[in-house]
């Protein structure tokens, strides 16, 4: 798919960890309002593709077009605030601050990020806690706290890696439905996932990975359709 007015627009995206080529001419396409999906075994270039977005890896070429705007030679605190948010796996959270502290630490880059107020009604499990220290929180608090901090800063395009690896089936329904609701509100998802199955409960397309390249895209209405090919790409 190419797509003149997307949100979020690479191409030929190249990228190294020093000498060690990871991302192979990656191309995608989200459109505002959007959730997608990167699908792919461990190793295939998903987690180095937000980071390649965010300026995070060594040298890059290609393009990163944001909103128009060429993303590939800024810095990546200049990335952040051009609207680009990224919650990488480890999660980040600051052990030494407690759970309002975490949230209110990034700075607001623009208008429209979500206010404390709306974040503990979204998060109910963080607004009791609001008083704990960021690791004491279970690992599905940290996942919430984690994602909710970059809803405070007015960021349009959130680039969400596994956020529901190693929880339990209840807690990943949450960050399902949390995903829901940030659609709802307007926000653009970029979601790195393995589990294709909750994927299919958030998103609307899909890219599956191989090699630090895009292989195939799937619909979501399509994915049911696509099971046995999946199985092959995913190892599943």
């Amino acid at each position: 798919m190419a797509d003149a007015t997307a949100m979020l627009q690479v191409r030929d995206l190249e990228a190294w960890y020093g000498e060690s080529h990871v991302l192979h001419g990656m191309n995608i396409d989200i459109r505002q309002g959007e959730v997608v999906t990167l699908l792919g075994r461990n190793g295939a270039g998903k987690t180095s593709t937000l980071r390649a977005i965010m300026g995070l890896t060594g040298r890059r070429t290609g393009s990163i077009k944001f909103e128009g705007r060429e993303m590939l030679t800024l810095r990546p605190d200049l990335i952040a605030r051009a609207g680009i948010a990224y919650c990488p796996e480890e999660r980040g959270i600051f052990a030494s601050l407690d759970v309002t502290e975490n949230l209110m630490l990034p700075p607001v880059i623009a208008p429209g990020g979500l206010s404390l107020e709306e974040i503990y009604t979204l998060f109910p499990n963080l607004k009791e806690r609001a008083r704990s220290q960021g690791t004491k929180l279970s690992g599905g608090e940290q996942q919430m706290l984690a994602i909710a901090r970059i809803l405070r800063t007015g960021a349009r395009l959130l680039l969400l890696d596994e956020p529901s690896e190693g929880l339990a089936p209840v807690i990943v329904q949450q960050i399902g439905a949390m995903i829901r609701n940030i659609k709802q509100r307007g926000f653009t998802v970029l979601l790195v996932e393995q589990n294709f199955r909750f994927a299919q409960t958030v998103a609307d397309r899909h890219y599956v990975v191989e090699h630090g390249r895009v292989v195939d895209e799937v619909a979501n209405h399509e994915l049911t359709a696509s099971l046995d090919r999946l199985h092959e790409y995913l190892g599943v």
